[in-house]
């Protein structure tokens, strides 16, 4: 989003644009429900809302370790044994990923918990606990401290990293998404929305250091663990990999009945 917070664009994007911000299951109520035109959206709501089409060249995704999400579970169980899993209900994409994996795993009924994003309080109430965003990536920081605190040793798996190894496949999170006929009205083409969201992303990743500055003085997380997960661990790309990864992913969603069927229309999203 640097442009449209930044100049020398900001002033023009906002007579483009008018932002508003909101959780990213929010945003796909929001163009599900027609009070919105574009918005970020968990790739997992495209099969629940199939009239959305994806805007070209951005994405949020991992092509390995992403570090934000996570199962977290006692060291003397593995996935197969895993009775129930406490999970953190921000995101409804980790989770049909997780349900995709824990199927391969030979544990396809393990219930799921919905709990607030609190690691002692998940893993007394269930046996694994799966965490996303800033809880997982403090749960890694602060990992050895639990341990000497509790002395229960846990793994963590990163999920985007075992998707990776279990399928070969990146970890596709999050799309821009646009409502059909919502730019016309403006007078804007599809093309012309993906360039200003490409270029944004651009300049974004050109400023990285002032976005690591900000962030670490909002988050108590090293800045240097904030920089390798904006730099190495995120991927902003759609590009074929990334498409070929979407495909995959609601391929064995529709498989396992984790989610409707739901087909990535490939030729529209040529890689910016």
């Amino acid at each position: 989003m640097w442009d449209f917070e930044h100049p020398p664009f900001a002033l023009e994007l906002a007579k483009r644009y008018r932002i508003d911000r909101m959780m990213p299951s929010e945003c796909a109520a929001s163009l599900a429900e027609g009070r919105a035109d574009i918005g970020l959206v968990p790739i997992a709501s495209l099969a629940m809302s199939p009239g959305l089409r994806i805007l070209p060249g951005c994405t949020i995704a991992s092509k390995g370790r992403v570090r934000s999400l996570l199962l977290i579970h006692r060291a003397n169980q593995s996935p197969e044994s895993l009775r129930s899993v406490a999970a953190d209900v921000a995101s409804r994409t980790t989770l049909a990923y997780a349900r995709i994996m824990f199927h391969k795993w030979g544990n396809p009924e393990v219930p799921f918990l919905p709990l607030t994003a609190n690691l002692d309080l998940m893993l007394d109430s269930a046996d694994a606990a799966i965490v996303i965003g800033d809880p997982a990536l403090l749960a890694l920081e602060e990992r050895f401290n639990r341990l000497e605190r509790t002395g229960e040793e846990l793994v963590y798996r990163d999920l985007a990293e075992e998707w990776h190894v279990m399928t070969g496949l990146p970890f596709v999170s999050a799309v821009w998404a646009i409502a059909c006929g919502a730019a016309a009205p403006a007078g804007l083409s599809d093309e012309m929305v993906a360039g200003d969201f490409v270029r944004s992303r651009d300049h974004g990743l050109e400023n990285i250091d002032v976005i690591v500055s900000e962030w670490a003085s909002r988050v108590p997380i090293p800045e240097s663990t904030i920089r390798s997960y904006l730099t190495a661990d995120i991927h902003y790309i759609l590009d074929d990999e990334c498409v070929a990864g979407m495909r995959g992913f609601f391929k064995m969603a529709a498989e396992y009945g984790v989610l409707p069927p739901y087909t990535v229309a490939v030729e529209e999203l040529a890689a910016h």
